[in-house]
């Protein structure tokens, strides 16, 4: 050992030696030995107190007594004892331990301040004589302190543990939210211990996420990620991912994983990743849940592989085959892209012409023979028939009579006698059979020539009204004269199919004229038959006609000629009107009018295009229109032109829709125009087919009208009781649809339909309850609210959305519901239900107040199917379309009708006025006033408008 550090041991053993004396001198005088200098410091001072206090005793000892000297050193001690700040009490150590220096048993930790709820920090240490807590530096007061003394069994040490407790207002008062610690502090005769720092800190967790997952669109396989970045809090937040709330496991399924800065990846999108995701952040304060992402996994659509190229479409010659592929490799899915090019190819091909046999030349004839006959014979090898050609025609052996007076003559006898009697008895059954059969013809055909129409019909398809005006001076202009000579002034009847219907397109029934008894002509209008399936059934044996829905609830049919007519599908405002001279003369066409379901027609569409009306079909599409029918249809659209950039499309011959007509943008030369009014709009079309109204959202201000539905069901005898909601386009044909279903399900309608206007906006639409009473009912609804995403409704495709809301009464003598139900769009607008009525007694008759029922018959042809009558119109469209310097024509009565935006269209028109009235007949089919139109006509001076006015007595 060099001297350095013999040197440096002997001053440690020497320091030691004077720290033992020291010890031994405090514990003869009861006070606690320390090491630490400030400890040292006082008491040195506490000494020289006590010897002031000595020294003062000695001086004055001739005027006190020995007994107060000694009471004043007693003062002195104890005043030094309570100037040290110490944690507990001196506890001396026996001699055997007096060596040792503390060591902890358990140490103070981290904690946390839960809202205001203190915690406390706990040391234990051993062996120890004194034991106290010291907080950022200072020392916690000996009152706040909790000791306990004890001793440890296996070694006999004694055991010191203390206690304290840490409130908010402590920590937030001196601190404010930065960090707070506390440290243990234990000594022993040895020497002294610290423990290690705990902080103690208040627990939070904001609101706000700082980044929230967005819903999207990927295709199938696809990686899809979903950003979270969890709100502030103390301490961090945990993140799971929760699944149309199922919590996602990343374990259990390996397709999910879940980043360490809380993101969700989906390696590979599947189908059934579709959903709404949210993230879930959760501390020991609070747990917070982020908007929902709505995730949708679409299929683009991919073609099938081509069949085989069909048979050649001629057996002689030049032709063409085809071959065709489906959009089913896969189906498209979930809003996914149709398949793009063609699904039939055709090429062209030549096929072998068959060759019909021919007949050779006759041979010579031959000898006569015993029989008295010769004969010749022929051969079909001039040509040979081939290539599936016809066989020759005839007989290819032929025989004559060779007598020539050469042969022996032999008398008759009985029996050829009986053969010539049958023969010419045969002959004559035969003949009278043949004039039977042509007398029989010519008298059904004769019923048929029978079957003419009247021409004073067409002046008397109009009902007379009890209003008599005052006869003018040219009183002969007052009417057109009505044929008296017919005994019937309105027509009904079902449709009738002709009986020769044989190579034209197929008829069931229509407005054929037919024969009436004691003279009498009527024009039948068009009624289902008894048997409409039959109708659709033929139908749909055509190729382009497969699509149609057999649902004859939705589907009107009549037969019509030039006379025109209309059909109407009831209570869904869908009707086709089809005006006089629209059919050309002399043809009979069998006209169809449906309605498709959403879901069964694939319309795909593209960016923020949404579906604004419904589908509607019209047909047989090709037929040959000499003017413009008129379809009319509702939409949903909140018009606005800043707002929507509106189209009508129709499908094609290969089932791909085409965009016919920009709205607003029509041209006269086209053969489609649009009349957009606030809720429906009518179409005037040259060509029959399927239609339907598309419009692209050009701002976020463009918004559809919904109608929001609640129905409940009818009776109730257990304790679960459902509300559902629907929330559907504002059309009437969805809402037939949806009071069918309701219907089938028991269901009633529990107030009255709302309107919502839904905007484009991106975001969810929500659907709550609130105000219920909670002493008789609970809700089962697990979270606040429902949704249903946004690209659900804009869509449009989806028919009968809607939520259900399952209640739960306490008691089944329970019958009275009060409460409030709110339907609105996040950071939009919302409407409210006041529900309070009693779900054992109302029977209030909800369902068909605001379910438009149509009265009238569905088909209907002829002059009855129009307010106005055939002749009149014809009348008032020769007296208006001439232009007139004064301007009393065509264009005033569009003015005073509100239809003078509709110039340029009804001017590059053959007869304006007909146009005109084609479209105030289709705007007033179920409504019309002739007696408001009269007053129109008589405003610009046209005495045609008195013949509306026409009384009862003078008719």
């Amino acid at each position: 050992m060099c001297d350095a550090e013999k040197k440096t041991e002997r001053k440690r053993e020497k320091k030691n030696n004077w720290d033992e004396k020291q010890r031994f001198r405090f514990l003869l005088i009861g006070i606690t030995p320390v090491n630490n200098k400030l400890e040292r410091t006082m008491m040195m001072m506490m000494m020289m107190m006590m010897m002031v206090v000595v020294v003062a005793v000695l001086h004055l000892r001739p005027f006190v007594s020995w007994r107060s000297g000694l009471v004043l050193l007693l003062l002195a001690l104890c005043t030094c004892s309570d100037a040290q700040h110490v944690a507990a009490v001196t506890n001396p150590l026996p001699a055997a331990f007096s060596d040792l220096l503390p060591h902890f048993l358990l140490e103070p930790e981290d904690v946390y301040i839960v809202k205001n709820k203190p915690v406390t920090l706990t040391c234990r240490s051993t062996p120890a004589t004194q034991i106290y807590f010291k907080c950022n530096g200072e020392w916690v007061h000996q009152d706040n302190h909790m000791i306990e003394r004890s001793l440890d069994p296996p070694t006999g040490l004694p055991v010191m543990q203390v206690k304290i407790d840490i409130s908010r207002q402590q920590v937030e008062k001196v601190f404010g939210l930065d960090d707070f610690w506390c440290q243990c502090v234990a000594w022993s005769t040895s020497g002294t211990q610290k423990s290690q720092k705990a902080y103690v800190r208040i627990a939070y967790l904001r609101k706000n996420f700082e980044q929230e997952p967005l819903g999207k669109e990927v295709s199938l396989d696809q990686e899809i990620l979903l950003h979270c970045h969890p709100p502030e809090g103390v301490p961090p937040a945990e993140v799971e991912w929760l699944r149309n709330n199922d919590l996602i496991d990343p374990v259990g399924d390996p397709n999910y994983y879940i980043t360490i800065d809380h993101n969700l990846i989906i390696k590979q999108a599947r189908l059934a990743d579709t959903g709404n995701y949210t993230c879930v952040a959760s501390n020991i304060v609070a747990r917070r849940k982020s908007s929902s992402a709505t995730v949708i996994v679409y299929v683009n659509g991919g073609w099938s592989t081509w069949t085989g190229w069909s048979a050649c479409s001629t057996t002689c010659g030049r032709g063409w085959q085809k071959r065709s592929r489906s959009c089913t490799n896969p189906t498209p899915l979930n809003g996914g892209a149709f398949c793009e090019g063609q699904n039939v190819q055709k090429s062209a091909c030549t096929s072998t012409c068959p060759v019909d046999g021919g007949w050779s030349a006759w041979s010579a004839w031959s000898a006569c023979g015993v029989d008295c006959n010769t004969w010749r014979s022929r051969e079909c090898t001039q040509p040979v028939p081939g290539n599936g050609g016809r066989e020759c025609q005839g007989l290819d052996l032929q025989s004559r009579n060779c007598t020539n007076e050469l042969c022996p003559q032999t008398a008759s006898g009985p029996e050829d006698v009986a053969l010539y009697v049958g023969i010419i008895s045969v002959a004559l059954c035969l003949t009278l059979l043949l004039i039977v059969v042509i007398l029989v013809y010519r008298r059904k055909k004769e019923g048929l020539d029978a079957d003419v129409a009247d021409s004073s019909i067409l002046t008397t398809g109009f009902q007379p009204v009890g209003v008599k005006p005052a006869k003018p001076e040219n009183s002969h202009l007052l009417t057109i004269q009505p044929d008296l000579t017919t005994t019937t002034s309105s027509y009904q009847g079902s449709l009738r199919p002709r009986h020769n219907a044989t190579g034209k397109f197929p008829a069931t029934n229509g407005p054929l004229l037919d024969p009436l008894p004691e003279g009498r002509h009527a024009l039948h209008n068009g009624k289902l038959t008894p048997d409409p399936a039959d109708f659709m059934t033929r139908l749909s044996t055509q190729s382009y006609f497969k699509t149609i829905p057999r649902d004859m609830a939705n589907t009107s049919y009549g037969t019509f000629n030039f006379l025109g007519g209309r059909l109407t599908i009831p209570s869904t405002g869908i009707s086709l009107l089809v005006p006089p001279e629209a059919i050309p003369r002399g043809k009979i066409y069998e006209v169809y009018l449906t309605v498709h379901k959403k879901e069964d027609i694939r319309l795909s569409l593209a960016g923020c295009q949404t579906l604004l009306s419904p589908i509607v079909s019209c047909g047989p599409p090709g037929v040959v229109l000499t003017k413009p029918v008129i379809l009319s249809m509702d939409h949903c659209a909140e018009a606005s032109p800043d707002s929507w950039a509106m189209k009508l499309k129709k499908q094609s011959y290969e089932g791909t829709w085409e965009d016919v007509l920009q709205v607003g943008e029509e041209l006269p030369s086209d053969p489609y125009y649009c009349q957009l009014e606030a809720e429906s709009c009518r179409i005037f079309t040259e060509q029959l087919g399927r239609f339907t109204l598309v419009g692209e959202s050009l701002s976020m201000a463009a918004a559809k009208r919904l109608k929001l539905l609640l129905f409940a069901p009818v009776c109730c005898t257990t304790l679960e009781y459902s509300i559902r909601v629907y929330c559907i386009d504002d059309t009437q044909d969805v809402l037939k649809e949806v009071m069918q279903v309701e219907r089938q399900l028991g269901g009633r309608l529990i107030d009255e339909p709302q309107v919502l206007l839904f905007k484009d906006s991106y975001h969810n639409l929500r659907l709550s309850i609130h105000d219920m009473p909670l002493a008789h009912w609970r809700s089962k609804l697990l979270a606040g609210y429902q949704e249903i995403p946004f690209y659900h409704i804009w869509s449009g495709s989806q028919r009968s959305l809607h939520c259900t809301f399952t209640l739960e009464r306490i008691s089944l003598s329970t019958c009275e519901l009060a409460c409030r139900l709110c339907v609105w769009q996040v950071e939009g607008e919302g409407q409210s239900f006041s529900i309070d009525f009693n779900i054992a007694k109302d029977s209030r008759p909800l369902d068909s107040e605001f379910l438009c029922s149509d009265s009238s018959a569905p088909a209907l042809a002829g002059p009855s199917a129009f307010q106005i009558p055939y002749l009149i119109r014809q009348k008032i469209c020769s007296s208006l379309d001439a232009p007139c310097p004064r301007g009393v024509d065509w264009r005033l009565l569009a003015q005073r009708l509100q239809l003078d935006r509709h110039l340029n269209f009804f001017a590059s028109k053959a007869s304006p006025t007909s146009a005109i009235l084609d479209l105030w007949e289709s705007q007033h089919i179920h409504r019309g006033n002739l007696n408001q139109l009269a007053g129109v006509m008589a405003e610009i001076g046209k005495q045609e408008a008195m013949i509306f006015l026409v009384t009862d007595g003078e008719c």
